[in-house]
């Protein structure tokens, strides 16, 4: 049997109805003609070149389009590579570098950077899903499924740690079948469910969750765009489940169209990429009457814990593992830690990734001999089962469900000129969760402004990771070992 993961999408939804409808309910595609479509970019794949294992870097906008770039790829075993939309020149250059794609498709608004970076053929999608790359698209274009193995990796996705070069987590068709499936029996998933979708698709939650999930099922997706609350909310009549980030409850908790009336027909809202305010849990289930299910997952896992469909969701945690993933909470001896006990997150099953792309001795330091991965999560387990994140030991920083990874900033922050050192936190935000903060030193002769950090920072990073804030020290706080106790920065500037 081919493991291909399209091939498992095609079996489960190509004699499917609906398959993508716009914000009004007017249905654009539906399944057949989205899998022949499909096909046809696989064809345009293979004859731009493109061989099993090429890779395949897609810095585009959402759109429909996109997604059928993401299952040609698939169909034709390419390793799909998708890019954030607000990575900068300086990023792409290191992605490109280390992935070596064999095809880039990016935004028309990228183009002269990316034939500056690139060192194969580039082409263009934008957002309404026009380009060089769909024009190139032949119509009727046929393709064979390629034969993959379940380890056999469909995508990389590239993540950083605490020393800020990112690494690109290998994820196999395996990994994203197990996953899928796990999740549309756990979420109790059926005909006629509604996806209503309003996450972005160059991540894990938006592209291998939500869009996955319900193509397994072959289910609609009210495809849109981009969060809009007021749309958001417009929309649910219409939908049965809603995936979202804290930060899309917040929002959409502020607009006075929320009720319990307009959530008549939803089944399931579940949140994630982020933690869930326990206010926020409140205040979302007194005004709906309905109980979001948190659930816990990671770039290099896909989804590992979710709260019960049926049973208790309780705030504040992420639930207990999900069928076939296996977690322990050790401490840093690896010794498992009591009921309670905060510890270090570790997890095994078939959603775990292969390893990092060219980065073996990475891979082996970030997974335990008898094949737990580290997630560098901090984490508790009561005494239901059910696991509480506590904390991250690598300092991640999570603001409004993207992650963001304090080295890397503070290797941008130190270049600049007035600024002997600086360290990156996270600050409690009721909107995004977390705000990334800089804490600085400044040279002797005189401080950059706040506002000249932040538009530094801007010149060379993703907006999402810029500082929403920043604090002047004379001296960041050390441990006996030289460390910086970012513990203590936190609670001297979380008030």
């Amino acid at each position: 049997m081919n493991a291909n993961l399209y091939d498992l999408i095609f079996q489960r939804s190509a004699a499917g109805g609906p398959a993508i409808a716009d914000a009004s309910g007017a249905v654009t595609l539906d399944y057949p003609t989205l899998h022949r479509q499909a096909g046809e970019y696989a064809a345009c794949f293979k004859a731009l070149g493109l061989a099993k294992g090429d890779r395949i870097v897609v810095q585009v906008e959402k759109s429909v389009a996109n997604l059928l770039a993401y299952l040609g790829a698939l169909k034709a075993g390419l390793i799909y590579l998708p890019l954030n939309t607000a990575y900068q020149e300086h990023e792409v250059e290191y992605f490109l570098g280390d992935a070596e794609p064999s095809l880039v498709v990016c935004d028309p608004s990228k183009l002269a950077m990316y034939e500056r970076l690139a060192s194969c053929p580039v082409r263009t999608l934008d957002a309404d899903g026009a380009g060089t790359l769909p024009a190139e698209v032949v119509t009727g274009a046929t393709s064979e499924t390629e034969v993959c193995g379940p380890d056999d990796v469909a995508a990389i996705l590239y993540t950083s740690g605490t020393t800020g070069q990112p690494k690109g987590a290998m994820i196999t068709h395996g990994n994203l079948a197990s996953n899928g499936l796990c999740l549309i029996d756990a979420w109790g998933f059926e005909p006629g469910d509604v996806l209503l979708h309003a996450l972005p698709i160059f991540h894990v939650h938006g592209l291998f969750v939500a869009a996955n999930v319900a193509m397994m099922n072959a289910s609609p997706m009210i495809f849109l765009a981009r969060f809009d609350a007021a749309t958001i909310i417009s929309c649910l009549p219409r939908a049965t489940v809603y995936m979202g980030v804290p930060t899309h409850y917040t929002r959409m908790l502020d607009n006075e169209s929320l009720s319990e009336a307009a959530c008549a027909n939803m089944r399931l809202f579940t949140s994630g990429s982020a933690p869930l305010l326990e206010s926020t849990f409140a205040a979302w289930q007194a005004r709906t009457g309905h109980t979001i299910l948190e659930r816990y997952g990671m770039t290099e896992t896909g989804m590992n814990t979710s709260n019960p469909l049926h049973g208790t969701r309780k705030p504040g945690t992420v639930g207990p593992p999900l069928p076939g993933v296996t977690a322990r909470i050790v401490d840093d001896e690896g010794q498992p830690v009591a009921t309670g006990v905060t510890g270090n997150l570790q997890v095994k099953g078939e959603n775990v990734f292969k390893g990092y792309w060219r980065k073996p001795e990475k891979t082996r330091e970030d997974f335990e001999p008898d094949g737990f991965f580290k997630t560098g999560d901090l984490a508790q387990l009561d005494a239901d089962g059910y696991v509480s994140i506590v904390g991250r030991s690598k300092d991640l920083v999570i603001t409004g469900g993207l992650n963001v990874y304090p080295k890397e900033l503070e290797y941008v922050i130190d270049r600049m000129p007035g600024v002997v050192e600086s360290a990156v936190i996270g600050l409690p935000d009721p909107d995004f969760g977390e705000a990334v903060t800089a804490v600085i030193v400044p040279e002797a002769s005189g401080a950059p402004s706040e506002a000249e950090v932040i538009a530094y920072m801007k010149e060379k990073l993703a907006n999402f990771k810029v500082a929403k804030q920043v604090f002047f020290v004379d001296a960041l706080p050390r441990n006996t070992m030289g460390k910086v106790q970012k513990n203590m920065l936190r609670q001297q500037f979380g008030d």
